[in-house]
């Protein structure tokens, strides 16, 4: 039988036990958002979230989606384009927030998705890496775009928490200076952000293990011997 799997690793006991040595730099978290207003509520949702990601001894960048074109508009040497994917490499956590928008998140926060590809050459930029979602409301308490937002970032090949927030009628929730009022709604940012920092601990040393797949392991193997064929003839 395993002969007909010659790339099935077989020893995912063994292998687990040879896992690297946890890193010693602080957790790496990039923080984006769905809005370009001057008030933006899923900026300020997030900028609270990045204060408690870096109480929780987390380092964190929060990329401002402000001039970044239409995804495939502009080449991607577009120094936006570049600023956004290099945070992406950058990063081992991520924390996504969308206002919702006709019952969907943002064509702001989308176009961010969409400049970041699946691959970059060799590399991926999202796999592997944890994942954080939350959304402002105008009005009642609305999971839709949470939701969304769970399902863009399994197709991101990305680890997204069981815990999220979402935050209705958010110009209510925060102050004129921006800063988040107490209530239940910041004590659920509170476990999230917690939770995103624990997990994001636990799995970053561990990316290259959990990703690592058959089929993967499978159609390397048949490139590599095109190419070596097609040397030998």
């Amino acid at each position: 039988m395993t002969d007909h799997l010659p790339h099935l690793d077989l020893n995912l006991f063994d292998d687990a036990h040879a896992m690297p040595r946890a890193s010693e730099h602080k957790p790496r978290i990039l923080l984006l958002y769905g809005s370009t207003r001057e008030r933006s509520f899923s900026r300020l949702l997030v900028e609270e979230a990045a204060r408690l990601l870096e109480h929780f001894g987390a380092e964190t960048r929060v990329f401002d989606p402000s001039g970044l074109p239409l995804p495939d508009d502009v080449p991607v040497d577009h120094p936006k384009v570049q600023e956004l994917r290099d945070l992406v490499l950058w990063s081992e956590g991520q924390v996504w927030c969308s206002p919702e928008r006709h019952g969907a998140m943002s064509a702001v926060f989308k176009a961010q998705i969409d400049w970041i590809p699946l691959a970059l050459g060799a590399v991926r930029p999202t796999q592997g890496k944890t994942l954080a979602v939350m959304q402002v409301c105008g009005g009642s308490q609305s999971f839709n775009v949470v939701n969304q937002l769970r399902v863009l970032g399994r197709w991101m090949r990305m680890f997204t928490l069981p815990n999220q927030s979402s935050v209705p009628k958010a110009y209510m929730e925060f102050d004129e200076a921006g800063r988040m009022k107490p209530s239940p709604f910041y004590d659920r940012v509170v476990d999230v952000m917690e939770e995103l920092v624990k997990f994001t601990l636990l799995l970053r040393d561990q990316k290259e293990f959990l990703v690592d797949r058959y089929s993967e392991r499978k159609e390397s193997a048949e490139q590599l011997m095109v190419r070596v064929n097609q040397r030998s003839i």
